[in-house]
């Protein structure tokens, strides 16, 4: 993603990542340091518009593509405790672009417990 400036205020807009599937090394047990395990990732991010014309270009947008590509380079970075910690990463990510005015994570474990499809946090994070 690239840091544009931005100049006064434009409409804004939504870029999502709905139910990224990924094998991630984390937890606080050791039995889920021996093994990778599902997670699913949920990205909502609020962007402001490029004040000028699209022209079609990706240049001119926030691209989802790099969004993932920073989650899995998150991920195979090494083992991660917390689900707070990789969601955060993932927060800081996201706001380094600077038309991201705020992002809202969702990460949730699927295979902790046999009755619940999932365990799992959300936050949101705003620019300063």
């Amino acid at each position: 993603m690239n840091g544009h400036s931005l100049s006064g205020h434009g409409r804004m807009y939504r870029i999502l990542v709905t139910d990224l599937l990924l094998m991630c090394s984390i937890g606080i047990h050791d039995h889920e340091r021996l093994a990778p395990q599902r997670i699913r990732v949920n990205v909502d991010m609020a962007v402001l518009e490029s004040p000028g014309p699209l022209d079609d270009d990706i240049a001119n947008v926030v691209s989802y593509e790099d969004v993932i590509t920073g989650i899995k380079c998150l991920i195979a970075g090494g083992h991660i405790n917390l689900v707070e910690t990789l969601a955060e990463g993932i927060a800081a990510l996201c706001l380094d672009d600077r038309r991201v005015q705020s992002v809202r994570i969702r990460i949730e474990k699927l295979d902790v417990y046999a009755e619940a499809a999932s365990v799992g946090i959300e936050i949101e994070r705003r620019r300063s």
